[in-house]
């Protein structure tokens, strides 16, 4: 996967709503998501505070910028596709919105009763509005993913029914893919993007990369994944190149000979605790994406954050087909932890620069 020239050892940091609230009084109400002119105004809000804190590092680049972005690309919020499904979404004015489980039937499940929905008939009142305003639009939604959504829609019962009914769940697990894919298809055929609300990461590459979310999967065996899962990242994955997972949990390398068999599998998101020199060593030309945990960021000296990065860095093979992100950074964070991330990753940058020399 080719990132973009130059570019060495990207880092992304994204902050919980509990820190945009403490620090920034930003309330997440249903209008911060769906009112055009509150949706634009916060995006702007969002990027000059983080210009006004660490714009020297290169956060908050679109500072001034009136942008018609319509979705939040500075949060971790894959509540739409769930809400869209039926789910009840309960907004809250310093947290993500939280996506309240139905535990559906799977045989009252259709594929065209998401876009009837509310939530996507407010969502496509955002985009019309903001379009008729600036002739464009930008950014993207997070569309959660396969399993994610199954669970949330239908509760745990589904890892039974994998069992008991695996013909049925099969075909639920494809109508849930055909909301998706039709819901990502829609945000790409307006912004041309479809994942920088998934992992902001992938802003970093030429070609839009299609990211689907795996957090779930640390649930399941891998025979379960290649059973049910697994034929819908290898369909993605040949329509959609470039495809990359997001996987969150801390064992990620248990999948490893599964997604050997994903072709072109170009990023992953390596969830933290996974190990990463195992996925290194089966995937040497993938791009690595390290997610450090925002809890041990809080908790952590300046030191420490320094010695952890490094590491990671070290064992995923090297800076030049790696990098760094931590999501979900609360307000407890102090600026110099954050600062010694961008700092870190500064300095193991010069060091490559100088060894290329």
């Amino acid at each position: 996967m080719n990132i973009r020239p130059g570019t060495i050892l990207p880092a992304e940091i994204v902050f919980h709503p509990d820190w945009w609230h403490r620090h920034e009084g930003i309330i997440f109400d249903r209008d911060f998501f769906f009112h055009p002119r509150k949706r634009v105004e916060e995006e702007l809000h969002m990027e000059n505070a983080l210009y006004e804190r660490w714009g020297r590092h290169g956060l908050g680049e679109d500072h001034g910028r009136v942008l018609p972005v319509i979705g939040p690309v500075h949060l971790a919020a894959g509540f739409m596709t769930a809400g869209m499904m039926g789910c009840e979404i309960k907004f809250q004015p310093g947290s993500s919105p939280l996506t309240v489980g139905k535990e559906m039937d799977m045989h009252d499940f259709g594929v065209e009763e998401p876009f009837a929905s509310r939530l996507f008939e407010d969502f496509r009142s955002l985009t019309d509005a903001l379009h008729a305003r600036f002739g464009y639009l930008t950014g993207d939604v997070d569309w959660n993913g396969i399993l994610n959504n199954a669970l949330d829609v239908f509760g745990q019962k589904i890892f039974l029914e994998m069992s008991d009914n695996p013909d049925q769940v099969k075909e639920l697990f494809r109508k849930i893919s055909i909301v998706e894919e039709r819901f990502f298809r829609f945000v790409a055929s307006l912004t041309g993007t479809t994942s920088t609300a998934v992992n902001r990461s992938v802003r970093h590459f030429p070609e839009p990369i299609l990211l689907h979310s795996e957090c779930s999967h640390t649930m399941i065996s891998e025979e379960f994944y290649e059973s049910f899962l697994l034929p819908f990242d290898v369909e993605w994955a040949g329509r959609y190149p470039p495809f990359g997972i997001h996987f969150c949990g801390g064992d990620l390398h248990r999948f490893i000979r599964s997604y050997s068999s994903i072709p072109g599998l170009s990023f992953i998101d390596v969830g933290w605790g996974s190990d990463l020199e195992m996925i290194r060593a089966a995937f040497p030309d993938v791009f690595l994406n390290i997610r450090l945990s925002p809890v041990e960021i809080v908790r952590g000296t300046r030191e420490e954050i320094r010695s952890t990065i490094t590491r990671l860095v070290h064992e995923a093979g090297g800076p030049l087909n790696t990098g760094i992100c931590c999501i979900n950074i609360d307000g407890s964070a102090g600026d110099e932890q954050v600062d010694e991330i961008f700092d870190t990753v500064e300095e193991i940058r010069n060091r490559c620069y100088e060894e290329r020399k």
